[in-house]
């Protein structure tokens, strides 16, 4: 079994992808084999002529899948679909096309689309995550991410969160990370707080690929500042206990609602103590979509 992920270079994208690949292999009885293809190797005139051809140089070799994330993917995956008619064409997001077009639209539940015949609902976007069982008692990632078009850091309430972590858990090993939108300034004021020597810090700029993935498997709960969705499904992921870490909203829309729609449903909890976090439990939505597709 073959496929195919048309790539826009978005890592976000990627992991998605890689994500659901994963998931098929560990589950397919046959070898899966999987094949990245630059939007750039991909021109349309070329993909349009190619259908006549029904083939494609640019693959190393015919594909039983074809995935796309990202709206540069979309029209690319349809048109491979048409070069390749045999292959099942699954794009991860809401498409910019008519679902009915592909022959899966994995899209999650905040985007507001029925699961049908064609969608299949997640909850949130897919990782390439699986739960190691390597947790280790009293060991804590703090996440930060930082202002986005619905979020507004803000740095007194993160502080105060941070302290009351400390705090309340004072045998605990916890590891303090940033993200690329958490503001310059904030570990300049994170360093002068009485609590600053309990942390351990490692800012993103000194973190390699994927130590994130690998921290999600060592602790036991996860704190994430709310404005970082994709890291709260990856810490549900990974097996760990969330807390959620609030900050300023200046919208309210679909995003907004599902982190509170996962905070009702007992999912995750936006308190600052271990024992009020939800117990993890088994969080396998890239597993679920690889059953699904594959029984197909």
């Amino acid at each position: 079994m073959h496929i195919v992920y048309v790539s826009d270079g978005k890592a976000g994208h990627r992991s998605q992808a890689v994500g659901l690949y994963k998931a098929m292999q560990r589950q397919s009885a046959n070898e899966v084999t999987f094949e990245e293809v630059s939007i750039d190797q991909l021109p349309i005139f070329s993909l349009f002529s190619a259908i006549f051809r029904k083939n494609i140089s640019t693959l190393k070799q015919q594909p039983d899948y074809i995935f796309g994330v990202g709206s540069h993917t979309q029209l690319r995956v349809l048109l491979l679909g048409r070069v390749y008619p045999q292959a099942k064409t699954i794009i991860l997001m809401k498409p910019n096309f008519p679902v009915t077009w592909f022959d899966y639209a994995i899209i999650p539940e905040h985007d507001g689309i029925t699961a049908s015949e064609h969608v299949i609902t997640t909850q949130g976007a897919l990782n390439p995550i699986v739960n190691e069982q390597r947790h280790q008692q009293n060991r804590f990632l703090i996440a930060l991410g930082g202002s986005s078009k619905r979020h507004q850091w803000n740095e007194a309430k993160v502080l105060a969160s941070i302290q009351q972590i400390v705090d309340l858990h004072p045998q605990a090993e916890i590891i303090l990370t940033t993200s690329r939108r958490t503001p310059d300034t904030f570990l300049e004021t994170l360093v002068q707080q009485n609590f600053y020597s309990k942390l351990q810090i490692f800012p993103v700029e000194h973190t390699p690929q994927g130590w994130v993935f690998e921290e999600m498997q060592k602790a036991e709960a996860v704190w994430v500042t709310e404005d970082s969705v994709s890291m709260i499904f990856e810490a549900l992921t990974a097996g760990c206990k969330v807390g959620i870490i609030k900050i300023n909203r200046l919208k309210e829309d679909r995003i907004t609602c599902s982190i509170d729609q996962i905070i009702q449903s007992n999912l995750v909890s936006d308190q600052t103590f271990i024992e009020m976090l939800v117990e993890s439990h088994a969080f396998k939505e890239a597993d679920r979509v690889a059953t699904y597709l594959l029984a197909q």
